[in-house]
């Protein structure tokens, strides 16, 4: 887990927002379920966060494109920042999944719905 890596001390404990299960590799999962029940818990984190700058100026996520999670709970997140924060930049880095060393069939699926929902937003 994140918490317990090298890196665990640098995030904030009351920041973590956990699911019980995950995408399952599923842009749809992630998107519409899984992801649609853990938005308004992550949107209370950031909007929290967000609060507390004196001049925010925008928003940086880093995501996967392959996976289920990362590619459509992402592109959710990214959308519901842009509804609540329209003025403000809005940066991603986003991992493109590779043919070399792809765990599973349907992660060029899920980059390709990622990149439209990215280009929307």
């Amino acid at each position: 887990s994140v918490r317990a890596g090298p890196f665990g001390q640098i995030f904030r404990p009351d920041n973590f927002v956990f699911g019980q299960t995950g995408a399952g590799n599923n842009w749809a999962k992630g998107h519409y379920t899984e992801g649609a029940e853990l938005i308004d818990s992550v949107l209370d984190v950031v909007r929290k966060e967000a609060e507390s700058c004196d001049c925010l100026q925008g928003f940086q996520m880093t995501h996967s494109m392959g996976g289920g999670t990362g590619s459509g709970m992402g592109t959710l997140l990214i959308s519901k920042i842009r509804e609540e924060y329209p003025d403000r930049m809005m940066l991603t880095f986003s991992v493109v999944p590779s043919p070399k060393v792809s765990d599973t069939v349907v992660e060029p699926y899920n980059c390709t719905l990622s990149a439209h929902q990215l280009g929307e937003h």
